[in-house]
């Protein structure tokens, strides 16, 4: 069984009869939706979507500082008026 990451779910059926009133519940929490009873994708708000967005390019950015911090070069000490 597949996990399903979201409170609110709806058939693909539901999403073709009335795809406003799905994209309506997405703006207050995320919709999963469900094909034969397993997520086939999942509507989120726009707000969400860039919440996700800033989350990932964090996650990659500290990816880089950390790759950069072991790569044998010594750090250069700087203070935010010398940028």
């Amino acid at each position: 069984m597949e996990h399903v990451f979201a409170n609110k779910t709806v058939g693909i059926s539901e999403l073709k009869a009335n795809p406003s009133a799905v994209l309506t519940a997405a703006l207050t929490e995320p919709v999963a939706i469900l094909n034969r009873n397993k997520p086939a994708g999942y509507l989120v708000s726009p707000a969400t979507w860039a919440a996700i967005f800033e989350k990932l390019d964090d996650v990659e950015l500290a990816s880089v500082a950390l790759a950069r911090l072991s790569d044998g070069i010594e750090p250069v000490k700087v203070t935010l008026n010398d940028l």
